[in-house]
């Protein structure tokens, strides 16, 4: 597993805080046995021989409780306490109940919602954990691993990983884009990265030609070197493959008012703005070419729009490659 330690770092929280309060142990759980204990129990019954480590006697009593008639801060606690205890016994299915149901009746709680970002996270580490002792050498555990290097900063043996993946299976979907990504997203990235990266693209676009996002990042390449036919065809056919894909549809829309087609703009402006309605980048683009198209009216309603949602939130920057 020393190979795939980088899998730990990708996850960082850990659920250890959450299983030392209160007293409920793993060595606890495992030999604590409540005589008598049954399905019928209170929730205050529940409660005191899970915080005594009695957690498989009484998880079901907790998970009732959250759906009972009784006050909220007692369903509270039923519910964190009955994670801690699906946790400490590694009973998952039970952790996602609890999840799904302090989520669903605590949405607004800062101290429940602390509590399920650890708790996700332990779960994505065990489930982490899982793919490594399984198939430690397949590509979904290398991509994991590769990924976990790349939040590290750790650029080269994140590179190696992919390389070796398309090594291993050069012909696998999803591998070159995200060496391409990798490649752009170094903080030394020159010409030859660019150039090199542009190719990873490319050749992910002959293992998998529906690839909304490799046509999306050639096309924000070909803008940047003011190719405007190139990048107006990327955009367009990333947004034909993936129609919820509002980055792609903006960048299009831009593209299109930056060469005066402005009446061409129009419509992958209006579907990015019904995509995400909050980005006044969006908003700004459309007026403009509403504007320059001789829709005024409709045009100083998109500009006022701008202005408000500018004057609340910094200008959105230019799209970036999709993740």
């Amino acid at each position: 597993m020393s190979r795939y330690s980088g899998m730990a770092a990708l996850l960082i929280l850990s659920i250890g805080s959450l299983l030392c309060d209160p007293v409920i142990s793993a060595q606890q759980a495992k030999v604590a046995t409540a005589p008598g204990a049954g399905s019928g129990l209170s929730t205050d019954k529940a409660l005191t021989l899970a915080e005594q480590g009695h957690c498989q006697e009484s998880i079901s009593a907790l998970k009732r409780a959250m759906t009972g008639q009784i006050p909220p801060e007692t369903r509270k606690k039923a519910g964190i306490v009955g994670l801690r205890c699906s946790l400490t016994l590694d009973n998952r299915d039970a952790a996602l109940d609890f999840l799904r149901l302090l989520g669903k009746q605590f949405a607004q709680d800062p101290d429940v919602l602390f509590i399920l970002v650890h708790a996700y996270s332990d779960l994505s580490t065990r489930t982490a954990q899982d793919l490594g002792r399984t198939a430690p050498q397949s590509i979904p555990a290398h991509k994991l691993n590769a990924e976990a290097l790349e939040m590290q900063g750790k650029w080269e043996p994140a590179q190696l990983e992919y390389e070796g993946m398309i090594e291993k299976e050069p012909n696998a979907p999803g591998i070159h884009f995200l060496l391409g990504r990798l490649l752009l997203s170094r903080p030394d990235v020159g010409p030859d990265a660019m150039e090199r990266a542009k190719q990873e693209f490319l050749k992910e676009l002959e293992v998998d030609p529906n690839n909304a996002g490799a046509h999306y990042v050639l096309g924000e390449l070909a803008r940047r070197d003011e190719k405007w036919d190139e990048a107006i065809s990327r955009f367009s056919q990333a947004a034909k493959l993936d129609s919820n894909f509002a980055e792609a549809y903006l960048s299009w829309g831009v593209c299109l008012v930056t060469v005066k087609r402005y009446e061409d703009a129009i419509p992958p402006l209006r579907v990015a703005k019904r995509l995400t309605p909050g980005n006044p980048a969006i908003h700004h683009a459309l007026a403009t070419a509403l504007e320059r198209s001789g829709h005024k009216e409709e045009a100083e309603k998109e500009f006022a729009i701008h202005r408000s949602l500018d004057s609340a939130t910094p200008m959105a920057p230019a799209p970036e490659k999709p993740q």
